[in-house]
């Protein structure tokens, strides 16, 4: 059995520590703060044994020295990691990784950043994705292109639709504020945004969410739909997708 730790960290990051009872293997999703992490795995009386970075930026791997050489742990990632931050072993689309006997599977969900993944975790029924998809929205559009990303999200959106989605930051009452704009008459939409802004007025998280819902709402993920797609412009998914991206860039 595992467990997810959940914590805020930084200014609207999320820390996930993940554990495996039977192991003890404790493995840190991405690093943005490494003080936060090693009290809170010092807190549940866990050590980290590994770091899981899905991507370069500083807010996701700036921690593994300090983690690394507290802990000992080893660190696996994309290969965009290596030369900017400590990185033992590099790991790409279809590898496979393990804590204890669990297994996660690695998802090419660039765009955001050019090798950024996905840890899938098909047994436990969770996906940690970092910054490519979040509640109600996407990454920024950094290094990628648009083409790249929809591909990126199409695999998100082919995994089984009840997976828990632990996405890297709480930035879902600023998408919900965009996903109105880009979709008014998604009535499932709606009553999402009513739950958020119930939620954030008590200081409450909104991660992580389910796929199911975010595939009936995320208006990025929704670039297939044909109403999306009249609305927005585009032959094409990846067309409206650029589309909608550009537009939440100057929203």
């Amino acid at each position: 059995m595992i467990h997810v730790h959940q914590f805020p960290c930084l200014s609207d990051n999320y820390g996930y520590l993940v554990h495996d009872t039977e192991s003890h293997e404790t493995v840190a999703i991405d690093t943005p703060d490494a003080k936060a992490y090693l009290l809170e795995a010092d807190m549940k009386g866990w050590k980290i044994t590994r770091i899981w970075n899905t991507h370069w930026h500083p807010d996701h791997a700036g921690g593994n020295a300090q983690i690394q050489e507290a802990t000992g742990c080893t660190i696996l990632g994309p290969a965009e990691v290596a030369g900017k931050f400590p990185l033992d072993r590099t790991v790409a689309h279809g590898d496979v990784v393990k804590i204890g006997t669990m297994q996660a599977h690695v998802i090419d969900v660039s765009g955001h950043t050019n090798g950024h993944i996905a840890f899938h975790l098909p047994e436990a029924g969770i996906a940690f994705v970092g910054d490519s998809v979040f509640a109600l929205g996407c990454g920024r559009m950094f290094e990628g292109e648009p083409g790249q990303f929809w591909d990126s999200l199409s695999r998100i959106k082919a995994l089984p639709p009840e997976t828990l989605l632990y996405c890297a930051h709480e930035y879902t009452a600023s998408n919900a504020k965009f996903a109105a704009h880009a979709d008014p008459e998604n009535v499932a939409l709606k009553d999402y945004i009513d739950e958020i802004t119930a939620k954030r007025a008590k200081n409450k998280w909104t991660v992580p969410t389910t796929l199911q819902r975010e595939l009936a709402t995320n208006p990025f993920l929704r670039a297939d739909d044909p109403d999306m797609m009249a609305r927005w412009g585009g032959s094409t998914p990846a067309e409206t997708f650029a589309a909608l991206r550009a537009g939440k860039d100057n929203f």
